[in-house]
């Protein structure tokens, strides 16, 4: 056999091997997901047995959807768990949790399994959702499961198809979350403006409506109690992509 042939054959070879690498490396990411999803569907049988059409909040005249969640036997689960975010005909309806760090949840469902899928979860530096500003970190996933679907209110028609997400909570404070505005950050400049701290509200509204993705009818007047929920985007490096709601009630 030829010198030529030699190199062919090893270069055929070693591109065989390599795809052999990435269909397993391809196969183990699905099955990661696949188990998160299954877990999370585990979850959501043992804490919310039945949902309920919407209706309208005693004593308010918010339209919420009645999802029956049992916190006590989420609680069980994980005491971490503070919320349950719900959007419907949208992949996202999770419990929300909190840890004591950044990290923590990035890697693990509600149930403590170490998974790529993560959980949602709240800035630590705040226990309940009273404060003028909360924020929710989620995965962009490429399934569309978790914060995936987020990303889709980069479209007007998205947004006017789902205006509204829903939290509920363990103390029975349930809230429609009217969405505000939805930008796309770098995260550098997310941390040096200090978006996460509620002294700079203003700034972060005001870069929002600036920067927006949707239009929407929906106001914020002093006082209003903000969320952001905020995910990974690939305009460029590093870059985040942040919705802004008003917790109503």
């Amino acid at each position: 056999m030829s010198g030529v042939k030699k190199i062919a054959w090893l270069i055929l070879a070693l591109a065989l091997c390599m795809m052999i690498i990435s269909g397993r490396r391809l196969q183990a990411v699905r099955q990661t997901y696949r188990e998160g999803d299954e877990n999370y569907a585990r979850l959501t049988e043992r804490v919310r047995p039945q949902s309920l059409p919407i209706s309208e909040a005693p004593g308010s005249s918010i339209d919420i959807p009645d999802l029956q969640i049992d916190f006590a036997a989420l609680g069980e689960v994980n005491p971490d768990a503070v919320a349950w975010l719900y959007g419907p005909d949208t992949a996202i309806d999770y419990p929300v949790m909190q840890a004591t760090d950044y990290d923590y949840y990035l890697h693990h469902l509600p149930d403590g399994t170490y998974n790529a899928n993560g959980a949602l979860f709240i800035d630590y530096n705040w226990k309940d959702f009273t404060d003028e500003l909360t924020v929710v970190y989620g995965h962009n996933m490429k399934s569309g499961r978790m914060f995936g679907s987020l990303t889709q209110y980069k479209k007007q028609p998205y947004f006017e198809a789902h205006p509204y997400l829903y939290l509920y909570t363990a103390e029975n404070k349930n809230y429609r979350i009217d969405l505000i505005y939805g930008c796309v950050i770098k995260a550098g400049q997310w941390r040096e403006r200090a978006f996460t701290f509620k002294e700079n509200l203003d700034a972060l509204l005001a870069y929002a409506a600036h920067n927006t993705t949707f239009v929407s009818d929906a106001q914020y007047s002093p006082g209003d109690k903000v969320i952001a929920l905020a995910t990974c985007s690939y305009e460029f490096d590093d870059a985040r992509y942040v919705v802004l709601g008003i917790l109503r009630s």
